[in-house]
């Protein structure tokens, strides 16, 4: 890290990597919610905006927060940042509970220092220049010594990509590189998190693609980046992806597993599996056996058999990967065995009525899964 600019250099992240793993040095999360909950008021009644969210991200992630219109994401970033107080719950960010024993102005004390915001609009202020712009909150925070901060300023805009344009008006330059410069902005005092609300809303794709890439630059750089989105290209880029729908958390492993369920089924899904952990080398599912359950992996993987307790191995199934359709599907026996791999499988076990209810409430799902059931089927027979 520059002593002058607090930029981070490539060894961050190797240096974040190592505090975890050494012996009493381990990292907090960088953001750990217990139990909020967060509830309004009107003439209409209560209304429950988020309902219990527990949510763990470490440092170095680069996370996508999804949900539809009023399912709670945003209501959920303001918690992050400070900016909303929950009803209830504790929200812990880099180890320090920012509800609890903190008065709003140690709280936005504690923001101008820590956190960064990116929001969908810019906010850049109109008759300040970019670098001006970049410089702000640096003035704000009392952080850098006056001279030093136009030359951090500047570096930040070679960062992304502004060099050129760091004595321009926001006006004189495109809505892409006013989004630059608000990320730029946000990292003026090096804080460790990001959070960005839709900063790609508003740009086409050429420019979200460049502000995606800014964003994955940081993260290699020991940043933890936080961002709300409708736009399902970006997920695909990112460490997590954590859905929201109707206040609630989906389990990761049933929204890695089974992408295209609707969001309400995914939900269903969450409440009502059962988690079962086999140790290695426990036998799953016998040939022959009857199938009443699907089973999701959420940790550790499995491998598929020919015959109980031994034989060629046909395949290994990993993080994400499912069992038990085909015989769900088509009925009848096991047509395989399924054994715990060489470390404890963590399983989401899922009711075979409910899954086969939920697929036939989904065309698109059914006929993904179709396709894997011939697939899968193909391979045993070749086995």
């Amino acid at each position: 890290m520059s002593a002058m600019t607090g930029i981070p250099n490539p060894q961050a992240a190797a240096q974040i990597d190592k505090a975890r793993r050494q012996p009493g040095g381990s990292l907090p999360p960088m953001i750990e919610t217990r139990q909020i909950v967060k509830t309004f008021k009107n003439a209409a009644g209560e209304f429950w905006a988020l309902k219990g969210i527990d949510l763990t991200i470490e440092h170095g992630q680069f996370v996508s927060i999804v949900g539809k219109s009023g399912s709670g994401k945003s209501t959920l970033l303001n918690m992050i940042t400070g900016i909303d107080h929950p009803t209830s719950g504790r929200m812990i960010v880099g180890g320090v509970d920012i509800y609890h024993n903190m008065s709003e102005s140690q709280r936005s004390r504690w923001r101008g220092k820590n956190l960064g915001i990116v929001f969908q609009f810019f906010q850049l202020l109109p008759m300040l220049t970019l670098l001006e712009n970049v410089m702000l909150p640096m003035d704000y925070a009392d952080m850098y010594e006056f001279e030093e901060r136009p030359q951090r300023a500047k570096e930040l805009l070679t960062l992304v990509g502004l060099e050129k344009e760091a004595g321009k008006l926001p006006a004189a330059v495109s809505t892409g590189q006013q989004q630059a410069a608000a990320i730029a902005r946000a990292l003026a005092c090096n804080p460790p998190l990001l959070v960005a609300d839709e900063p790609t809303g508003n740009l086409d794709s050429r420019f979200a693609e460049k502000i995606v890439e800014v964003f994955q630059k940081l993260v290699d750089q020991g940043k933890t980046v936080v961002m709300v989105t409708h736009d399902p290209s970006l997920t695909s880029r990112t460490d997590r992806n954590i859905i929201i729908s109707d206040g609630e958390l989906i389990d990761e492993t049933v929204s890695r597993s089974l992408p295209l369920l609707r969001h309400r089924h995914m939900l269903e899904i969450t409440k009502k599996a059962a988690r079962k952990t086999f140790q290695p080398g426990e036998m799953i599912l016998e040939c022959g056996q009857g199938v009443r359950n699907l089973y999701l992996i959420a940790r550790g993987s499995v491998d598929i058999m020919k015959k109980n307790g031994g034989g060629r191995t046909l395949a290994r199934l990993n993080e994400g990967d499912f069992f038990g359709e085909i015989e769900l599907l088509r009925g009848g026996e096991t047509i395989a065995c399924v054994r715990a791999g060489e470390a404890p499988v963590e399983t989401l076990v899922v009711d075979g009525e409910d899954f086969l209810r939920i697929v036939a409430e989904s065309p698109i799902t059914a006929e993904v899964l179709g396709r894997i059931v011939e697939a899968r089927l193909r391979e045993n027979a070749a086995g």
